[in-house]
């Protein structure tokens, strides 16, 4: 159905039949879960809640709202994400601002948050002035969703894009925590000083080789530098391993995301000799979708 136009379909679309025609645009286009897109994209053009747009079927479009709708569906007929083309994500119960210098956040990222609430409150952590550090912020939705269960946490959120920086501050800003969080421009832990409670991250895991087989919605719109984990996907997890001595003290913890089929290798690089991890107390936890997506570790006491 390139180039319909509802205007020629309806002098004077509704509601109900532009969702109609759209659902049946993208469906033709091979976008799996048309009607759900098509429904989440009307309400951000609209500025309408999703039972509004349910609830009001026979509303009459204008002109420019069919515009704007027109654009939206062409982008997402081409694979753009419906959070890039709203240019927001919910995540672990907060909304998001992203940007093309951000990855886009994924529910199985929640699983690091998971991870972290469950150490925090068998440690006692719950409500003590913790330091965090997050090691490639991007939108800031680790850090930020932390400090936002973690009443007296600070963090520190780093990032090699200044424009992934910009977008995490203006989160924390919209969440109310531009008061308990600092960003830095910095590649890996390299200017890091510590010390830190905890550490977390979602490196770049996916191999190199790999990256021509994603999706078009990843391979295509998040960041190249967000995604290529190196010849075997495990180059920053090396990096991490190798230099988080010097900034996490005895019983502290660091947790990260790992590609699904990377926990094992992952966990091995941290029990490495130097890295001061108790190699007995190292943790996988499962994603969503039971996949073993997280790994934290304890530093030794």
């Amino acid at each position: 159905m390139p180039g319909l136009d509802l205007r020629q379909v309806n002098s004077s679309p509704t509601l109900g039949s532009a969702v109609r025609e759209l659902t049946a645009r993208l469906a033709g286009a091979g976008i799996e879960g048309a009607g759900g897109d098509v429904r989440r994209l009307v309400a951000g053009a609209l500025g309408l809640s999703a039972a509004d747009v349910l609830g009001a079927p026979e509303r009459v479009l204008t002109p420019a709202q069919l515009e704007v709708l027109q654009g939206f569906i062409e982008r997402r007929r081409q694979h753009e994400p419906v959070s890039r083309i709203l240019g927001e994500r919910d995540f672990f119960g907060r909304t998001f601002t992203i940007s093309p210098a951000t990855l886009d956040p994924r529910p199985d990222s929640e699983s690091v948050i998971l991870a972290a609430l469950e150490i925090a409150r068998e440690a006692g952590w719950m409500a003590r002035p913790l330091r965090l550090l997050d090691v490639g912020t991007g939108s800031g939705c680790l850090l930020l969703s932390l400090l936002g269960e973690l009443s007296q946490a600070t963090g520190l959120g780093t990032d090699i894009s200044a424009a992934a920086l910009a977008t995490a501050a203006r989160n924390a800003g919209r969440l109310g925590l531009a008061q308990r969080v600092e960003w830095r421009q910095a590649d890996g832990l390299e200017s890091i000083a510590g010390p830190f409670h905890m550490l977390i991250a979602n490196p770049p895991y996916v191999r190199t080789a790999d990256i021509a087989d994603l999706e078009p919605e990843v391979r295509n719109f998040d960041p190249i530098e967000a995604l290529d984990g190196g010849p075997d996907g495990l180059a920053m997890y090396r990096r991490l391993a190798r230099d988080m001595a010097n900034i996490l003290p005895a019983g502290c913890w660091v947790v990260l995301e790992v590609g699904h089929d990377q926990a094992d290798s992952v966990a091995r690089l941290l029990a490495s000799e130097g890295t001061g991890i108790d190699a007995a107390r190292i943790r996988i936890r499962p994603d969503v979708a039971g996949k073993r997506r997280c790994v934290a570790a304890r530093t030794l006491d």
